[in-house]
């Protein structure tokens, strides 16, 4: 009886809670995934979303840079959209874009590890060869004159996160434990090893890019949209409604 008598008295451990909030948006409006310079997917994408809204409002979450072939042109596209459509179509920042501006402030530091991670594409679009003996920061000043300023700034300025009624989007996920507007922007941006595990318990759902997912998927409180388009050739969007979400790519809808 010493092991009863030990546990008498004791208080439960409290149940952990199941994420059950209704999905609650105040407005409906299209999530698109990683784009990574995907621009033809991306149009073909954005057709097949204006066959199913004729004024849709739709969110980028980041990653428009590196691994795909044509980076320059879909920036050019993007900044495009949103200098024009500011408030129908919304582009947040992603951890490539913000390896992408590291690399121009400091491009001995942080150079190695971009191009590790597809900033050869990058530059490549804009017509920067990397020659015998270029430093870091030749190949940066090339880049930056290329690009030009205004675009440059105008990725310096995009959001790390979106909300609408009880749906935020970001790029990357959020930290469970802690608010959606008191979130750090290392983990809006690379995430969090909580994310996927624990349920938020302030009925928020959060819509997301950065994992690499076969399809579309929407669980627990998360929406995940990143479908690897620059090496499956699909790009996928969720389309999210009061108490609906689903999912349509650039070669179909489901």
């Amino acid at each position: 009886m010493k092991f009863f008598k030990s546990l008498f008295g004791r208080k439960a451990s409290p149940e952990v809670q199941s994420f059950d909030a209704p999905l609650a948006p105040e407005e409906a409006f299209f999530v698109i995934g990683d784009l990574h310079g995907c621009l033809t997917e991306f149009e073909d994408l954005v057709e097949v979303i204006e066959a199913k809204s004729e004024t849709p409002k739709l969110v980028c979450v980041g990653d428009y840079v590196d691994r795909g072939e044509d980076v320059a042109r879909l920036l050019k596209r993007l900044f495009q959209l949103n200098s024009d459509f500011p408030r129908h179509f919304i582009c947040l920042k992603g951890n490539h874009e913000d390896m992408l501006l590291k690399f121009l402030s400091d491009p001995e530091q942080y150079g190695p590890r971009w191009l590790r991670h597809g900033g050869l594409q990058t530059l490549a679009s804009y017509g920067v060869g990397r020659q015998t003996g270029d430093t870091q920061s030749q190949l940066a000043q090339q880049l930056s004159y290329a690009m030009g300023a205004e675009l440059i700034d105008w990725i310096k300025r995009l959001p790390l996160s979106w909300t609408s009624g009880n749906v935020t989007v970001t790029h990357a996920g959020a930290d469970p434990s802690v608010p959606i507007d008191a979130q750090a922007a290392k983990t809006l941006l690379w995430g969090h090893p909580d994310f996927l595990k624990l349920d938020r318990q302030d009925g928020q759902w959060v819509v997301y890019g950065h994992v690499i997912q076969e399809h579309g998927l929407a669980t627990q409180g998360t929406i995940a949209v990143d479908t690897g388009a620059y090496a499956t050739g699909v790009l996928t969007a969720a389309h999210i409604e009061k108490d609906v979400v689903s999912f349509l790519t650039n070669r179909a809808s489901r």
